[in-house]
């Protein structure tokens, strides 16, 4: 006997044999649905006042009859059979609506997630006879953005689309497309901004799903869409919300996207939460940086330092599946599951995790006796900071004739990088290029790197190398003074320098540079390099850590560069003081 599936509770006897008739019937292998069958559908739906569907197969066999409520059915469990990127299922799905509504939220959720060849719902007329017949079936990628197509017929006798030859052209599109985006050989990401009233404004989620775009082409990753939700408050357990997920799952099998990104660190109850819903591989935007960092840490300490990173993230996100892999213990009383394979793990990740910070801390003992021998030859420290892709390396670069690289990418330099530079009238300095900052640098990766940091605890001044032509600049400006303070810098004489002065209109870079008491720079064309020179040259002076002959009489008479500690509110001053100049 064929089962029934769904709300078949309170159903008479009658009606269940009426329902299990339903087996018995075939349709064209190209057509939607016979009149025969539709009739006999709205017959039953009506009454028994519920919604009555089919899945059928392109032979046209009834695989299954459903039975829902006055408003909606629930489809049973269809398997993976057929299940792909670009193939359909092979099953369409033909149900009625009692009340004559076109297809639903639900019936295109269920065409687009299950994949079905077709969705169909027919009305259901005074007499149970069959009226106008709505139909749908999913559409490749296209510049509108459509996910599906929507068709109405009058009647059953009206439907104009062979279901059989419709969805094998829909398998070959989606093949075609599938097989040009293999070529390129990037993983396919769709992009999720995340905004909470009370934290975070649209502008700033905006500017932040913007800079995540930048995050995921260094990477490597090729961006198909994004997309921003604002909520009053977190999902805890998707973030976004159930119905806002779906949408954007909808969305990503369409683009054929191979995971989800999303600009917020997730929980590891939401991350676990959201692969399960989706299928899909999902990021936050803790893993993205820390899989950069891992892309391009070369020497060995960044290496470890990465690993530590990667390990102090993952340990709380271990998540044993079962107690298939644990150990039986012997005894009266003690048979059961020992040490399951999830403590094993955690065990490991722990024990790897101290392995690591100890040689982490015997090369930071390494270079801290290096930096002191250093320090004894007497030779003042400039440290190059700011934030990720402002130009710090290649300025360098430009500064002493080196070869360090500097690409047009986020994090291209992950390990300090130090050179001799000499100064006006035979001077020395050494200039050391450090790891760039980014706005909510994850606490892990901060504590890693804490050992290379420590290059600037040396350091007699800190050229700040900001991008003038970036619009998020106030913001970028605030991150590094953040990351400054919580390493204990904020002591530190600094000096703003206004990098990227030649993709500004002439005199705009060294007006915000005046008025920040900065100086504007284009590292890539070296202007305004000796007027650096000369300030760095007066900063070390004034502080005493250089001999000077005679010092030019004009020297004295520019004020010198406040500390951090001494202007408290430089950072608001300096958004005050720049935000005319860009109007």
């Amino acid at each position: 006997m064929q089962e029934v599936f769904g709300n078949s509770l309170g159903l008479k006897p009658s009606q269940l044999h009426a329902l299990r008739r339903t087996y018995r019937r075939r349709v064209d292998a190209g057509d939607v649905v016979s009149p025969e069958l539709a009739r006999h559908l709205t017959e039953v739906s009506l009454e028994t006042n519920r919604q009555i569907g089919v899945l059928l197969d392109r032979k046209g066999d009834v695989q299954a009859v459903i039975v829902g409520d006055s408003r909606k059915l629930e489809l049973p469990d269809v398997g993976r059979a057929r299940a792909g990127s670009h193939r359909l299922r092979g099953l369409r799905l033909v149900h009625t609506h009692l009340h004559g509504e076109p297809l639903t939220r639900d019936d295109h959720t269920d065409l687009a997630l299950l994949r079905l060849d077709l969705v169909a719902a027919i009305e259901v007329l005074a007499g149970g006879l069959p009226g106008r017949l709505h139909y749908a079936h999913l559409l490749p990628e296209n510049p509108t953005g459509a996910m599906w197509k929507d068709e109405v017929a009058q009647t059953v006798y009206d439907v104009d689309y062979d279901a059989f030859h419709g969805a094998l052209a829909l398998e070959d599109e989606f093949a075609r497309a599938s097989a040009l985006r293999r070529t390129g050989g990037r993983e396919r990401a769709l992009l999720v901004g995340f905004g909470e009233g009370r934290a975070r404004g649209r502008a700033e989620a905006e500017a932040s799903l913007e800079e995540l775009r930048e995050l995921a082409r260094t990477a490597g990753v090729a961006v198909v869409d994004a997309t921003l939700q604002m909520r009053r408050e977190i999902d805890p357990r998707y973030l976004i919300g159930k119905g806002k997920l779906e949408d954007i799952l909808l969305r990503s099998m369409q683009l054929m996207a191979d995971l989800i990104i999303f600009d917020w660190d997730l929980s590891p109850s939401q991350a676990r939460g959201i692969a399960e819903a989706t299928s899909l591989k999902i990021l936050d935007r803790t893993q993205l940086i820390l899989d950069i960092f891992a892309q391009r840490a070369q020497s060995a300490d960044g290496k470890l330092q990465v690993e530590l990173a990667q390990l102090k993230y993952l340990y709380p996100r271990l998540v044993g599946r079962d107690d298939s892999l644990s150990r039986l213990a012997g005894g009266i009383g003690g048979r059961g599951p020992g040490e399951t394979k999830l403590e094993i793990d955690r065990r490991r990740v722990r024990d790897r995790i101290t392995a690591l910070e100890r040689r982490i801390e015997s090369l930071s003992a390494n270079r801290h006796v290096r930096r002191k021998q250093r320090n004894e030859r007497g030779l003042p420290i400039v440290s190059i900071v700011g934030y990720t892709n402002a130009g710090k390396s290649t300025l360098l670069n430009a500064l002493t004739n080196s070869s360090v690289v500097a690409e047009d990418v986020l994090f291209a330099t992950l390990d300090p990088t130090s050179r001799r530079l000499r100064f006006p009238r035979d001077r020395e300095v050494i200039i050391t290029d450090t790891v760039g900052f980014i706005r909510d640098l994850p606490e892990d990766l901060v504590s890693a790197f804490r050992a290379t940091l420590e290059e600037l605890g040396d350091a007699d001044l800190l050229l700040h190398v900001v991008d003038a032509a970036d619009p998020r600049l106030d913001g970028q400006v605030e991150a590094v003074l953040g990351i400054l303070r919580d390493l204990g810098l904020d002591e530190k004489p600094r000096l703003l320098v206004f990098n990227k002065a030649d993709r500004l209109p002439d005199g705009q870079a060294a007006a915000m540079a005046h008025q920040a008491s900065g100086v504007a720079i284009s590292a890539k064309t070296r202007a305004g390099l000796e007027e650096l020179l000369h300030r760095c040259d007066r900063v070390l002076w004034a502080d005493g850590k250089v001999s000077f002959a005679e010092v030019e009489a004009s020297s004295s008479a520019r004020p010198a560069l406040p500390s951090a500690s001494e202007s408290p509110g430089s950072s608001r001053l300096f958004s005050a003081a720049v935000a005319p100049l860009r109007r």
